[in-house]
């Protein structure tokens, strides 16, 4: 019987609040999966951009039923995590734990409790990528988890910050790669019963998956 590829992932959602609309141009429209190239495209679109990526990666947990750990940096400045991730919603089952830090890494005690005593594969998206994700792939790493780092899922409010995290953070030792990418790699094979759901995942955000990519993750 085919196995998937990665045994005990799990999501890690850093710090995508409501306060960062107001930084960002144009952002309701531009979540609902516009033409984004007819738009100016700055820092404000790539946020866009992790928002729309988490949500993929969310419907990907309830496909393969695996859980969420989700944060707020200092939640009373910068406001709840945006509504459209639905991480309180009735469906949100997946959802372990939504935490409120001070600390900019994820990895507090309210979090590192309640994950499991053996290495998870950890998927991580949010903000910023030098600050609040670079710290948490380092203690993730330093407590022996293999860290996926979604490079169509973060960013940071300079855009010259991304690639130079992204770097430090492969010599580190995590893997930088993309949401297509470890959606493949958590099916493995495509005799697993989950296999037409998650190609049709992909499929139906090919366009928004595409125009990231060429925005966010650049040769």
């Amino acid at each position: 019987m085919a196995q998937r590829r990665l045994k005990n992932p799990v999501l890690f959602i850093c710090d995508l609040q409501e306060k960062f609309r107001g930084a960002i141009w144009e952002f309701e429209k531009m979540s609902a999966d516009i033409n984004v190239f007819q738009l100016q495209i700055s820092f404000t679109d790539n946020a866009v951009y992790s928002v729309q990526t988490t949500q993929k990666m969310i419907k990907a947990s309830e496909l393969l039923e695996f859980p969420i750990y989700a944060t707020t940096q200092n939640r009373k400045a910068l406001g709840e995590t945006v509504q459209e991730l639905g991480l309180e919603s009735a469906n949100a089952s997946r959802t372990l734990a939504h935490v409120d830090k001070t600390a900019f890494s994820m990895c507090v005690p309210q979090i590192t409790s309640t994950l499991p005593s053996i290495p998870q594969e950890i998927i991580l998206v949010g903000i910023e990528s030098h600050i609040c994700v670079t710290q948490t792939t380092l203690d993730l790493l330093g407590n022996g988890h293999k860290v996926y780092v979604l490079a169509d899922g973060v960013s940071s409010c300079n855009k010259e910050e991304i690639p130079i995290a992204l770097r430090r953070l492969a010599s580190e030792g995590a893997i930088v790669t993309t949401s297509e990418s470890v959606l493949y790699e958590l099916m493995g094979d495509a005799k697993i019963p989950e296999f037409r759901a998650i190609a049709g995942l992909v499929k139906e955000r090919k366009q928004s998956t595409t125009e990231i990519l060429q925005t966010m993750c650049k040769i």
